[in-house]
């Protein structure tokens, strides 16, 4: 097999497993749900004039 044929099959191969990878995290993991509390200062929220 000559070699950018071997280097293609190579790269092929591993875009696969991604891919594979990522569409088994997307399917058969489910994210747990959680409150999220973010603080804001209150400078932002009512600046001061000067």
């Amino acid at each position: 097999m000559p070699t950018l044929f071997r280097f293609l099959f190579i790269c092929g191969t591993i875009a696969g497993l991604v891919y594979i990878t990522m569409w088994s995290f997307a399917v058969f993991v489910e994210p747990r749900e959680r409150d999220v509390t973010v603080r804001i200062p209150s400078e932002r929220i009512n600046p001061v004039e000067q």
